[in-house]
């Protein structure tokens, strides 16, 4: 058998690599195409997302106006009035919120049998904390002294101080403490009216 090649030019089967060749060409032509549509895509929602932007800034532009002319039209006092008349509802919605069950649960959990409570007056101040007044009558200073240090071993108040000591009618002592009342607000449940 021959094995020298006498052609002139030899032959090489080059089907594989043009077949090699045309495929990766398929698949960069495919890469290109994905690729033009998500730029077409991006670029419909860049031109979206620029259009919407500025029609909130003319929007915003419009509102900004509206509220300097309103502000112009109101007077100062119109505007304190609306402030007082909303920080008065505020106060009675807080007030109708608050949990006497608890604050009179503490009361029963700490009470000694030798004190007896006269008065409770909740308020709420200025900057949102709760402040309780108790009047309070016991035969001893000390029996009133353990009543706060139960209290306070709550952590439901703080800072209970006694502003006022008188012996009543009764030859009892009347002390008046007033600190603040820690425990949380309750809150309406949701669809409460």
């Amino acid at each position: 058998m021959l094995r020298t090649n006498l052609a002139t030019r030899p032959f090489y089967n080059e089907r594989v690599v043009h077949l090699a060749l045309a495929l990766a060409a398929l698949a960069v032509l495919a890469i290109s195409v994905v690729d033009v549509a998500n730029w077409l895509s991006l670029r419909r929602r860049h031109a979206d997302l620029v259009g919407q932007v500025s029609g909130a800034e003319s929007r915003a532009t419009q509102l900004q106006q509206e509220a300097q002319r309103l502000r112009r039209s109101l007077s100062r006092t119109e505007v304190e009035a609306v402030s007082k008349a909303a920080s008065e509802a505020n106060a009675l919605i807080d007030r109708r919120t608050f949990s006497w069950t608890g604050l009179l649960g503490h009361f029963e959990s700490t009470l000694p049998a030798e004190v007896r409570i006269l008065a409770v007056s909740p308020r709420i101040e200025k900057d949102g904390q709760m402040t309780v007044r108790i009047v309070v009558v016991a035969r001893q200073a000390e029996d009133v002294d353990a009543f706060v240090e139960k209290l306070e071993g709550t952590r439901a108040f703080a800072g209970l101080l006694s502003h006022e000591e008188v012996l009543n009618r009764d030859g009892l002592l009347e002390v008046t403490l007033e600190g603040r009342y820690l425990a949380t607000v309750a809150k309406p449940a949701a669809g409460a009216q």
